[in-house]
């Protein structure tokens, strides 16, 4: 099936703008992307044109609302303040990425490894929780496509099992955040109808969530897109750019958009200048 997209939409730079963890780029040029059961292949194949696997029912219901394409990012990058040079330069560069729509309990996982790791070794120990508890979803190139498993499925995962999967100190986070799903004491779905503060606090009830990956949280699982996370290339930002302010905050609801520009840009120039 042939789709037209006429917002920003920059596959490459989705992947890489350190949201998200699995999906990735095959060997043909296409991009594969993974939510729940679901699994979507797609290329570009003309100016704002992308063929897809799936069909149109799930086009509409699941993956129009994952990359957010009711939202129309290039009238939120015009709204950067004039006189921001460096926002401005940011948002151009980083011009194509959205905020995805992803699983609340990936994300949770997610991003308590994250936690003092790199985008990569990341993507290494989300994989390896995929195959040793996921279930198989499809297979693609030769390879088997795992779902991220769920809290239920990782209910009997062993500190051994863990560890072999690269979590080091953070075993004993994802256990915790493993019983206390499992337990019925956290929903992650019913935190929806929360306000930003109250699931902001909920989040960090559970072992190894600060500040940081609450927003995180927040922004890329619940889609609070006003929440622009500090981590410590944001925090190099707002000292060497910005006095030590943060300059995100003027963004109101499209706060966690700008901040996605700013570290992308950070992150691919690989320094300040």
């Amino acid at each position: 099936m042939i789709v037209t997209i006429t917002d920003d939409f920059d596959l490459e730079k989705i992947i890489n703008s350190g949201q998200c963890f699995r999906p990735r780029k095959l060997s043909n040029g296409s991009f594969l992307f993974i939510t729940g059961d679901k699994y979507l292949i797609i290329k570009e194949v003309g100016e704002q044109s992308f063929g897809v696997n799936c069909n149109e029912e799930d086009w509409d219901n699941v993956w129009v609302p994952y990359f957010d394409l009711n939202t129309n990012y290039a009238s939120i990058r015009k709204k950067v303040h004039e006189d921001d040079s460096f926002m401005i330069e940011s948002a151009l560069v980083s011009a194509g990425i959205r905020i995805l729509r992803q699983n609340k309990w990936e994300m949770l996982i997610s991003y308590i490894i994250s936690q003092r790791k790199s985008i990569p070794a990341i993507r290494s120990s989300v994989e390896k929780l995929c195959s040793r508890y996921g279930h198989v979803i499809a297979e693609v190139e030769d390879e088997i496509i795992y779902s991220f498993p769920s809290a239920d499925e990782m209910k009997n995962a062993t500190d051994e099992e863990l560890a072999a999967c690269g979590l080091g100190y953070r075993v004993s986070y994802i256990k915790d955040a493993v019983i206390t799903v499992n337990s019925g004491h956290m929903h992650l779905e019913d935190m929806t109808a929360l306000d930003d503060e109250t699931l902001f606090e909920e989040l960090k009830k559970v072992r190894g969530i600060g500040d940081k990956v609450a927003n995180c949280v927040l922004l890329f699982a619940y889609h609070r897109t006003g929440r622009a996370p500090v981590d410590t290339w944001i925090q190099k930002v707002m000292i060497e750019k910005y006095n030590g302010e943060n300059p995100f905050t003027v963004y109101g609801d499209e706060a966690g958009i700008m901040q996605q520009y700013v570290f992308y840009y950070v992150q691919n120039r690989k320094g300040l200048g």
